[in-house]
């Protein structure tokens, strides 16, 4: 009970030109006044350097941004989305008119430090559960994203290895706690949730308490979220689950947490920090002689 999310090319180069559409707005709008002090007429080579390791990720935004701005550049990569760079190494080879290398700078750099950061973060999680002897927890994004780049947020966190939640609140049913409380309790809320079941990808609750938890089992609940529960508490969980459900942990995760929370036997750990506490990767772009 995962969504499965589409991301063929012609799918990321749809979502990538919205996204490039947008951000080119705000930073070029009617022109790129300094641009212009360049020759129109004057060609350049670029590459473009990623100054700390990290995975790779926006090779799709990168191109809709040139095509964009320079379609005639020739574009090089020599690293994918999904591998891994080296400090200093060269991601990333460009020729094409200097004025619109220089235009579409800052917003391909944009978009691979953001997405090269989503999914170096992933990555590093998803290396730390594979290290608990018999792991079987996915690392799992939530909605917690910048507003209007979900998307291209939630393809990073693929590209580092982690498993995608709901797009948002209308592909299927994750019931909080405010949600259980306003319909009555868990069994009520399951019951009315079982109306909308056929056209949700899934339906998840959220429970607190291993009370909760069992009569969410009673329920019928094949999905539950078992929220800030401590490390005895969730081992209890599990064991109470027999796997029934798919068990997913929420709360209290950081690399310093994840690797025993992954050793409880849960399904999913998911973590907002993901796509919400995203530490740019450092990228630099520098012109070279023709």
């Amino acid at each position: 009970m995962t969504a499965v999310f589409d991301f063929s090319d012609a799918v990321l180069r749809r979502l990538a030109q919205d996204d490039v559409a947008r951000a080119l707005a705000e930073d070029v709008g009617a022109g790129d006044l300094t641009a212009d002090l360049i020759a129109p007429e004057r060609q350049a080579h670029a590459r473009i350097l990623a100054r700390e390791s990290a995975v790779i990720c926006g090779a799709a935004w990168a191109e809709a941004t040139l095509q964009q701005v320079v379609p005639e550049a020739r574009v090089r990569w020599q690293v994918r989305d999904g591998q891994r760079c080296a400090a200093d190494q060269v991601v990333l080879e460009l020729t094409g008119p200097a004025r619109g290398l220089l235009t579409a700078e800052r917003t391909v750099l944009n978009f691979l430090q953001l997405l090269s950061a989503v999914a170096t973060k992933t990555a590093e999680y998803v290396a730390a559960v594979n290290s608990v002897p018999g792991n079987r927890a996915r690392i799992v994004d939530t909605r917690k994203t910048l507003p209007g780049l979900r998307m291209a947020q939630k393809y990073a966190v693929h590209c580092g290895g982690g498993v995608n939640h709901r797009i948002g609140l209308y592909d299927a049913v994750l019931i909080k706690e405010n949600h259980i409380a306003a319909a009555g309790g868990v069994t009520a809320v399951l019951q009315r949730a079982a109306a909308v079941a056929p056209t949700a990808k899934f339906v998840e609750i959220e429970v607190e308490t291993l009370a909760q938890l069992q009569e969410a089992l009673l329920a019928g609940a094949s999905m539950v979220l078992l929220d800030n529960m401590d490390l005895p508490t969730l081992h209890e969980a599990v064991r109470l689950n027999a796997g029934r459900a798919i068990l997913e942990i929420s709360g209290g995760v950081n690399l310093s947490t994840v690797r025993d929370l992954a050793a409880t036997g849960v399904d999913r750990i998911s973590i907002g920090a993901l796509t919400k506490d995203v530490k740019a990767v450092d990228f630099s772009m520098r012109f070279t002689e023709l």
